[in-house]
């Protein structure tokens, strides 16, 4: 059984599903195409935002909501109120998220470190065409551990796990430990 936090509709990001998360990226959305279209004294902002959020919680009643989809009616809400400039700027963007290194690790093979960063790569550019800003990723551990086909950490387990914060530094996502998940800003980098 799926529990969704404030009644929120499930988000659809690509090939993830998205529930328990937080709304300051719509808000975030709304006043970067506002200073696009150059409409900076946006009073009613709060409104807007306010009304989108309480959609989604109250009367939104759809359990699974494509991102493209949920910034469509964003636009034809600003368009019904008078904002097309803004609505016309308005550029997708999602929320956080989280990808399972380990995942990825069980999906390029053990052994095969060139295929795992390939699809982290594949994965972080269709992601950045959706919008998203930053990404989460977890079970860093069980990845390293999967692609040196150990049972236990070692040295060499150490040195992947070294190699692939390296290869997200030098990919420019500003990688950030959080307890067991990474945090990386994928915004403006190019891969």
């Amino acid at each position: 059984m799926i529990c969704i936090a404030g009644n929120m509709p499930i988000l659809q990001v690509g090939k993830y599903q998205i529930t328990n998360y937080d709304t300051f990226w719509i808000r975030r959305a709304i006043e970067t195409a506002a200073k696009k279209a150059n409409q900076t004294n946006l009073l009613f902002l709060d409104d807007v935002y306010d009304a989108i959020t309480y959609y989604l919680e109250h009367k939104c009643s759809l359990r699974l909501l494509a991102i493209e989809s949920l910034f469509e009616r964003i636009s034809h809400t600003l368009k019904r109120i008078g904002c097309e400039a803004i609505a016309n700027a308005l550029v997708i963007e999602s929320p956080p998220v989280t990808i399972s290194l380990e995942r990825a690790a069980s999906e390029a093979g053990n052994g095969f470190e060139l295929s795992f960063y390939k699809i982290i790569q594949d994965e972080i550019r269709a992601l950045q065409k959706l919008g998203a800003r930053e990404v989460f990723f977890s079970d860093m551990r069980e990845s390293v551990l999967t692609l040196k086909q150990a049972k236990q950490w070692c040295p060499q387990c150490q040195q992947l796990e070294n190699d692939i914060l390296l290869w997200l530094k030098n990919a420019g996502t500003q990688p950030e430990r959080q307890g067991y998940r990474i945090r990386c800003y994928i915004e403006k980098i190019k891969i």
